[in-house]
């Protein structure tokens, strides 16, 4: 899932629905000449959502806990505190507030959810201002009821600023009403709505916008196209494809005809 810079540095001398993020063990090498700070021209998070997760601990788990738990209003959850949080080891069980996570789902869409940081704030009640933990997050798997919506769980993963981990991170298309293909008649095929990168944690990207001004008919961009942070390292085929743009729809070319 992540791994501390220090030791890179040594090491290399420079019926229910699931959304989820990939997260593992991986190595990056580490530019020092790269400032992990967002930059110019590439998307930030919006603050407008930059809020604190309330959180209370919960001891017990199964079945029937989670389902105590959803009756009052409250969403089991666990947050993985080792390294290799995709495998099981540490973990804290935890309960959020079920309108809070679903607003913040509602508002930012599962992908976006899942490609946000956010504080958690560990709390002995929801009414209490005392905080036991106040520790960054990054919400990796979110289980949604399939008929109603509900949110049933919702996995974190511990985000400090010496993380590097592998995220999701969705696309966002812009310009289809310059691409000269599109308004030739053609249409555009997605092929993929998120990429995976593997991301220092201060700088997770919120979304990578694909531009789509350029693109004639028959043309395509691969994932080696997509401008991103240099710190950033895809972890996919780089030739593997994003978006074409194809011929006109058979019932387009019969209307022309």
């Amino acid at each position: 899932m992540w791994l501390r810079r220090s030791l890179l540095a040594k090491s290399l001398h420079l019926h229910h629905r699931y959304f989820s993020q990939s997260s593992a063990a991986a190595v990056l090498p580490f530019d020092p000449e790269v400032p992990l700070t967002y930059l110019e021209g590439f998307p930030k998070p919006d603050p407008k959502y930059a809020e604190e997760i309330k959180a209370i601990p919960r001891s017990d788990s199964g079945k029937n806990i989670s389902a105590k738990e959803r009756k009052a209003g409250r969403v089991p959850s666990i947050v993985f505190e080792q390294k290799d949080g995709q495998h099981g080891g540490n973990k804290r069980l935890i309960s959020v507030q079920n309108n809070q996570i679903k607003k913040l789902v509602n508002h930012l869409g599962q992908s976006l959810f899942l490609s946000r940081l956010f504080d958690l704030e560990v709390r002995p009640t929801f009414e209490s201002d005392e905080i036991i933990e106040k520790v960054r997050v990054l919400p990796r798997k979110i289980h949604l009821h399939a008929g109603t919506d509900a949110v049933l769980n919702v996995t974190f993963i511990r985000a400090p600023s010496d993380a590097l981990l592998k995220v999701e991170v969705p696309l966002v298309f812009r310009g289809e009403d310059m691409s000269p293909g599109l308004r030739k008649g053609s249409y555009l095929n997605i092929i993929k709505r998120t990429v995976k990168f593997l991301c220092p944690a201060d700088i997770i990207p919120p979304y990578i916008d694909v531009d789509l001004s350029d693109l004639d008919a028959g043309q395509k961009l691969v994932m080696g196209d997509l401008m991103v942070h240099p710190a950033l390292k895809l972890i996919q085929s780089k030739d593997e494809p994003v978006v074409k743009i194809m011929g006109a729809r058979v019932s387009d070319q019969r209307k022309s005809k």
